[in-house]
């Protein structure tokens, strides 16, 4: 079942019990997903699904951030938002999943005594792998420790 059918059905759910907050969040999520197919004219990958999830996350945490001090209830809105949202988020990968991923990489690449110069080689490599399922300050941040 695609990620749009999941969220269709839940906020068919949301709407019969009558959850309005929840079936907002969701009505959102469909909207982006949505959109995202029309764009691109075909169905969506999971990793792009995984996408347009992190974007509507990212996008509602500032909302949230810049809600000013006296509106609780739009802070309110963006937490219940950003519950609903983390169902349909990636796991996201522990820094232990990110160094053997690197490992691996280097391996591939038969990189045995990795130095700095690696580093654009192995990014190339690795982005693609880890892309939508851990930061990239983090994977920036653990490449540079494992190559430096």
């Amino acid at each position: 079942m695609s990620m749009i059918d999941e969220v269709r059905s839940q906020m068919v759910e949301a709407m019969k019990s009558k959850d309005k907050p929840r079936k907002d969040a969701l009505s959102m999520l469909l909207s982006a997903l949505k959109n995202k197919a029309i764009d691109k004219r075909e169905d969506l990958t999971e990793a792009e699904e995984f996408e347009v999830v992190k974007k509507e996350m990212k996008q509602t945490k500032e909302t949230m951030e810049l809600a000013p001090e006296d509106r609780e209830d739009i802070k309110e809105a963006c937490r219940i938002r950003l519950s609903v949202y983390q169902k349909f988020a990636p796991e996201e990968m522990s820094e232990d999943a990110i160094r053997e991923t690197v490992k691996q990489v280097l391996e591939s690449l038969g990189i045995t005594e990795p130095s700095g110069k690696d580093k654009g080689k192995v990014m190339k490599e690795l982005m693609p792998k880890v892309k939508g399922r851990a930061d990239g300050g983090l994977v920036n941040k653990i490449v540079g420790e494992m190559l430096g």
